[in-house]
């Protein structure tokens, strides 16, 4: 019955905090509606979602997630840098090629995005059968470094949360 009334109870979480900082005032009619809101729409939606992705591993989700923000962090020092001391004539991009272990599309695209929000890294193609991923890099040194640490940092938390 609970799952009927909450298909994607996160979902509904979601959009009730979205909708109460729309409004940008909390009161007890605008809490109601945003509770409406987060009811109805997954209500309706359901039947879009017939396999969603199940979250393993809560835990490891909330670390990827701070793991994420650190290196967007730190990649933004680093994009400064490069882009304001180091002449155009050492810049280093390169194109690499990620292998993939991940076989779940949802957390594919996590990857994928994960890799375009981090500055210096924009992910382009995915191969037809979704073995590897093509990711641009601003500059590098080791492109088999890169690689790894996006297998290591990203790939390897990404299988525990999905798989």
């Amino acid at each position: 019955m609970l799952r009927r009334i909450f298909p994607h109870p996160l979902l509904s979480l979601v959009l009730t905090l979205v909708w109460l900082g729309l409004v940008n005032k909390v009161t007890l009619g605008n809490l109601v509606l945003g509770v409406a809101l987060g009811i109805v729409v997954p209500v309706m939606t359901a039947a879009y979602w017939p396999n969603r992705p199940r979250i393993r591993n809560p835990l490891m989700a909330a670390e990827y997630a701070l793991v994420v923000l650190w290196d967007i962090v730190v990649a933004n020092v680093q994009v400064a840098m490069i882009i304001l001391f180091k002449p155009n004539a050492d810049l280093r991009s390169t194109w690499i090629t990620v292998p993939l272990e991940l076989t779940s599309a949802e957390a594919i695209t996590v990857l994928a995005g994960t890799i375009t929000m981090t500055p210096g890294t924009v992910s382009a193609m995915l191969s037809a059968d979704s073995s590897a991923i093509l990711v641009h890099c601003l500059h590098t040194d080791d492109p088999d470094d890169v690689r790894d640490q996006i297998k290591a940092r990203y790939e390897r938390r990404l299988k525990e949360i999905f798989q």
